[in-house]
């Protein structure tokens, strides 16, 4: 199995300390992964990742801890995808944004399961194929 970690769970892992017993169960899970190498990193997610760090030590820092992973370029067909999802979750009145629906574009494509924290993906699993680790 593979794993997509959204930008929320690295954030929680790398920048801040969990707040609760579900951010530290996705944290463990995320340590889990990384060691496993059953990691799909994409660019969009580093940049989301990378984004908004100010201090230049701590932007160096990060920036080297990811630097193991290497991004799964992303190919034309799951852009497309990606708007599809777009499309048909928007047709039914659920709104996300780009990045979501490319997340969830590379998930399918890859057979991946998505570890987020971020709420919104659980709209979608009901409009489009996606698969969301449940605890």
């Amino acid at each position: 199995m593979k794993y997509i970690i959204d930008t929320s769970v690295w954030s929680v892992a790398f920048r801040k300390s969990p707040k609760n017993n579900e951010e530290t169960a996705l944290i463990e899970l995320a340590r889990n992964i990384i060691r496993e190498m059953k990691v799909v990193m994409i660019g969009p997610i580093r940049q989301e990742l990378l984004s908004g760090i100010s201090d230049k030590s701590k932007f160096e820092q990060l920036l080297q801890r990811m630097s193991v992973f290497t991004d799964r370029i992303i190919q034309t067909e799951e852009y497309e995808l990606a708007a599809e999802y777009s499309n048909e979750c928007r047709k039914n009145g659920i709104q996300g944004s780009h990045i979501d629906f490319l997340i969830c574009a590379v998930a399918t494509t890859n057979d991946a399961v998505i570890v987020t924290l971020d709420k919104d993906f659980e709209k979608y699993p009901k409009y489009i194929p996606i698969k969301l680790y449940r605890k």
